[in-house]
This record gives structure tokens, sequence and C-alpha cells, in this order.
């Protein structure tokens, strides 16, 4: 069943000719969760962390392969950030509207200040086909890498490739 705020979503992507795929499933929470669930699903699985600095005045989205483990301190570091933690529920919901476990790059559509900075693993920009939530967790989404940048740009949110 689709609710309202995935139907936005579905209406801004297609509105913007974005082609994806919707994929039904069981709520998951976790990477784990979404490895064991009973569907092939084409293409890169993406793990999305929202992170705050350390004074919590500047929030990071990071998109990676599912599998990287991902090294707060060396991603401070690299894009000359105090230190990284992740942010509460309630900054995830004040600033992409979503719950946890829903994270997703689909949440910027709610960051109507375009606060949040995205974090783009390099690795993921090769890949033909990427997986995201559309900010429910009871669905997943495949679309071009392409399309996922195509969509960050239109939204004009700043974005970083990491390592």
């Amino acid at each position: 069943m689709i609710d309202k705020e995935e139907e936005k979503l579905y209406e801004l992507l297609d509105s913007l000719g974005i082609k994806y795929v919707r994929y039904e499933h069981k709520p998951v929470y976790t990477v784990e969760e979404a490895d064991n669930l009973d569907i092939d699903i084409p293409g890169q699985h993406c793990k999305n962390l929202f992170l705050r600095n350390k004074k919590g005045n500047i929030h990071y989205l990071v998109l990676a392969d599912s599998k990287k483990y991902i090294d707060l301190k060396a991603l401070s570091k690299e894009i000359g950030s105090s230190g990284l933690s992740f942010a509460s529920e309630e900054r995830l919901n004040k600033y992409l509207g979503l719950k946890t476990g829903s994270v997703s790059p689909f949440g910027l559509i709610n960051d109507v200040e375009k606060q949040v900075i995205v974090l783009i693993d390099k690795d993921l920009t090769d890949k033909d086909l990427v997986n995201f939530h559309p900010n429910v967790n009871t669905a997943t989404i495949g679309l071009s890498y392409a399309d996922l940048e195509k969509f960050i740009k239109w939204h004009g949110n700043k974005y970083i490739f990491i390592d």
C-alpha cells in the first residue's frame, strides 16, 4: 500500500522523467534485515546514514554501498568536519521528514532550506542501478545512478563525493 508521502515522491520522480522500479516488502530497519528479504532486487543495495557534526549545526546524509564500513573518524577528516556522530530521530524528522529505518536520499524533498549536505560514496557512481527506500521502509526503489544524481542536483542540496 502506498501512503501519501510515498505517492508525493513518485509524482515528483515522474515529473523529473526519472524511471524507477518499486519493490514492496515487509518493513526493514537495517541492511542485514534487507539482505534477508525473500525478494530479488537487482542493482547496488545502498545504506544511508544521517549524521551530525560535534556542534550539531551541520547535518550530513551519507549514501554508500550497503557492504561498506563507514569509519566516522576518517570521514570527518576527509570532509574537514569536527567529529561526526549519528543524528537523533528528532533531527532526522526535522531535517528530512523521516523516521529511523527509512533514511533515504529522497527525504531531501522535505529539506526545504537545503541544509543537509549529501556525501556520496564514489563507488556508487559507476553503478547502473542503485536501490533506496522511497521514504518508507516497506518498499525499495531501483533507479539509475545518473537519475539519482539528477534528483539531488534538482533539489539543490550541496553534495560531495567521498572515498
